[in-house]
Order: structure tokens, then sequence, then C-alpha cells
């Protein structure tokens, strides 16, 4: 059973920081491409950060360059977001998402966790 559960999120004020978990399992965790999404009300799910995982290449979305960072521990196959310099426009619910490599390649979401910066 696939299993993908987001944990961290909460109520922060601006410029204030929060570290985002995903503990996955029942999937090969090592030989999936991760990834943080948000969903803001009203708005369409957008892609937050990306890490491969051979090399554990990373990828921002512009609005969140330089104050948050995804990394990945694959001993315990978890995933991380840790988010400074938090900002209004940064309250969404964040999914963890997941792509196993293969043919065809195996896509998993898990439930969200809500962030709300505000002050």
């Amino acid at each position: 059973q696939v299993q993908l559960v987001e944990s961290g999120g909460g109520l922060v004020q601006p410029g204030g920081s929060l570290r985002l978990s995903c503990a996955a399992s029942g999937f090969i965790f090592s030989r999936s491409v991760m990834s943080w999404y948000r969903q803001a009300p009203g708005k369409e799910r957008e892609l937050v950060a990306a890490i491969t995982s051979a090399r554990g290449s990373t990828d921002y979305a512009d609005s969140v360059k330089g104050r948050f960072t995804i990394s990945r521990d694959n001993a315990k196959n978890t995933l991380y977001l840790q988010m400074n310099s938090l900002k209004p426009e940064d309250t969404a619910v964040y999914y963890c998402k997941a792509v196993q490599v293969g043919v065809p390649p195996l896509t998993y979401w898990g439930q969200g966790t809500q962030v709300t910066v505000s002050s």
C-alpha cells in the first residue's frame, strides 16, 4: 500500500520558517523523482520544488528560489521542504508527489498539509 504522509504545516508569521516532511512507503523511494506542489484557494496546483532520484538535482519555482530548500533522505524514505522567509502568498495546501521511474512511470500524491502565513 502506497503512502505519502505530509507533516509540519501550520500557522506562521511572515518572515518565519517551517519545515515540511513527507514520509513515503509502499514504493521504491530511491528510484522516484520527488516534488512539492502547492494549491492556494481559487488557484491551480503549482510546482514548488523537485529533486531527482539519483543525483539529487533540484529545481525551484521562481517565486521560492533562495527561500525554500528541497532535500531527501533515501535511507529514511523521507522528503523535506525547508521554507524560510515565508510570505502571506506562500499560504496554501502543500502536497508531496512521487514519480517512480519505470515503464510506465508510477505517480503518487499525498493528502497535503496546510501552511498559513499570517500575522
